[in-house]
């Protein structure tokens, strides 16, 4: 896994990244919403979660948590760009098939901070007038052979950690087009910021 909740004990002793403990510390904050832990609790699990160094200690902090409410792998996730445009940002379930339409206003699929429990994700995008935007972390494998042409893959060169997710792309890039690539800092740091607001 890599920048995603952590979902099993295969890889208990890797190393933890900022946007894997960003996304832990998302779901403990959801989880206070949700009635089931109180504020104390949350502080310390905070506290453990921005100290943690490895998946397991991770796994640990959010392992008596349930999978987020509606959150189901069988069902796909259907965006439409329309004129406003579409996003998947924070922390989400991806599902094991997600349809892309980029209308006007355009698709981003970030994965960031999303829970992924499925060894691969399959995304059928239709960039259209406004394009599709995939957002993936490091380590994620991307497959864009289903693509008709027109994607610009800037992960290319980024190789694959052993069991990370892997997202099949297919589709067509519309006249907008389909890029991949990696989140910025600038997002990260965004993001972050995001997530104090919400302990504050």
């Amino acid at each position: 896994m890599s920048e995603q909740l952590p979902a099993s004990d295969d890889d208990a002793s890797v190393r933890a990244s900022d946007a894997e403990r960003e996304a832990v510390i998302q779901r403990l904050n959801e989880a206070v919403a949700e009635g089931r832990l109180e504020f104390a609790e949350l502080d310390e699990r905070v506290e453990r979660a921005l100290r943690a160094r490895t998946h397991g200690e991770l796994a640990t902090l959010i392992a008596d948590l349930p999978h987020p409410a509606g959150a189901d792998p069988g069902k796909p996730l259907i965006l439409n760009g329309g004129i406003h445009g579409a996003k998947r940002e924070g922390y989400w379930t991806a599902p094991a098939r997600i349809v892309a339409n980029g209308g006007m206003g355009g698709v981003v699929l970030d994965f960031t901070a999303a829970e992924c429990r499925l060894p691969e994700v399959a995304v059928e995008a239709d960039g259209a007038l406004g394009g599709v935007v995939l957002v993936v972390p490091e380590g994620w494998g991307v497959d864009t052979d289903g693509m008709e042409g027109g994607v610009k893959d800037k992960t290319a060169t980024t190789p694959r950690r052993p069991g990370a997710p892997l997202i099949r792309l297919s589709g067509k890039p519309g006249l907008a087009g389909v890029v991949v690539r990696h989140p910025k800092r600038r997002e990260l740091r965004r993001s972050k910021r995001r997530t104090e607001l919400t302990q504050g």
